[in-house]
């Protein structure tokens, strides 16, 4: 499978900026779909990219609107495999938007990635990045400890709304896009095969991210506010996943021991998951000078609402052990420190 061709889309996102780093790592040719000649500018000069001095490894083709039709006409174009990571985000979409910023963007992303392939002979499989919101009822997932056990086998019907929040409606977006993708193969029956990657909270440091004020954005925040302070009032799910090990799933998604249609899980520790305030503890003792000097508060807290995932059938398939909890935090926090410009003694 090495020199092969992959396409890449959503490179510069948090989770899809790794998938090209492991992806090249594994010795694939990378095409990397991006908006701009500023994002594929932002990838080259990553410093783990110049690590790996890809050379004419790692090229980019643009795509400023994936939601035109025929978006992605170009981009696959004699392309052995596709990891579609590209999808929109939710970050302060107002309620009136939901349907039309993060429910059909969502849909008619994956249904185009999926249209362009049907017409590149040469495709062999799409691992699409869902998300665990697109098996577990929002309720399931969200509201309630219900007790239930959710797996890689787990499926939900569409929701329709109306949606409390921007996060339910993204969710949606998750459910719709996963099973718009198994109607499309149902009544296709395309060449290719498919393979689901479903994160649950992704956390990690970005190397992406050069500003300070950006890194509490996105899955990152939901570990580091209560690091610098928060309180938060509501309970998040235990779920949570290394970002390296989420993207190494997508590169391990592309071989052909991973069975066609699978759904590949990924959530660290047990089946109960995470629980979120320990991120303080781990602080203390891991970064005991940033606290001292006041650069970590520390002193905020974030509840923990239990959702139970069996992710055996993953891990076993993928054959790698997953990275803790501590280890995501200690990532999350050493970028902040870096970007603050503390060094921790």
């Amino acid at each position: 499978m090495a020199g092969e061709l992959v396409l890449i889309t959503g490179g510069n996102g948090h989770i899809g900026f790794r998938v090209v780093a492991f992806a090249l790592k594994a010795g694939y040719h990378v095409r990397a779909a991006v908006r701009s000649q500023e994002k594929a500018d932002l990838i080259l000069a990553a410093p783990s990219i110049k690590e790996l001095n890809p050379g004419k490894s790692l090229t980019f083709i643009f795509v400023p609107d994936l939601l035109q039709p025929g978006a992605y006409k170009e981009a696959v174009k004699g392309v052995d495999y596709i990891i579609h990571v590209a999808s929109p985000i939710n970050n302060g979409i107002p309620e009136d938007k939901y349907e039309s910023h993060l429910i059909r963007p969502a849909i008619a992303g994956t249904l185009g990635i999926l249209e362009a392939a049907k017409d590149e002979p040469k495709v062999q499989r799409i691992v699409i990045t869902s998300s665990v919101v697109a098996i577990v009822p929002w309720y399931d997932f969200f509201e309630a400890e219900t007790g239930k056990v959710f797996n890689e086998h787990s499926r939900t019907s569409n929701p329709t709304g109306p949606y409390k929040n921007e996060f339910e409606a993204y969710s949606s977006g998750k459910v719709q896009a996963l099973n718009a993708t198994f109607q499309f193969l149902e009544e296709n029956k395309p060449h290719f095969d498919v393979v689901h990657v479903g994160p649950t909270f992704t956390i990690g440091k970005d190397e992406l991210v050069s500003d300070v004020d950006d890194i509490t954005r996105g899955t990152n925040g939901a570990a580091l506010r209560q690091i610098l302070g928060d309180k938060q009032s509501w309970a998040t799910p235990s779920n949570t996943v290394h970002v390296e090990d989420t993207a190494l799933a997508h590169v391990k998604g592309l071989e052909p021991h991973i069975p066609s249609g699978f759904f590949l899980l990924t959530q660290s520790a047990g089946t109960e998951g995470t629980t979120w305030g320990d991120a303080i503890e781990i602080v203390n003792r891991r970064f005991p000078g940033a606290v001292k000097a006041g650069i970590l508060p520390n002193d905020g807290f974030a509840p923990t609402k239990h959702t139970i995932l069996d992710t055996s059938e993953t891990k076993k398939l993928l054959g790698y052990e997953f990275k803790t909890y501590e280890e995501q935090v200690v990532s999350v926090v050493e970028h902040y420190l870096q970007l603050r410009g503390f060094e921790e003694k």
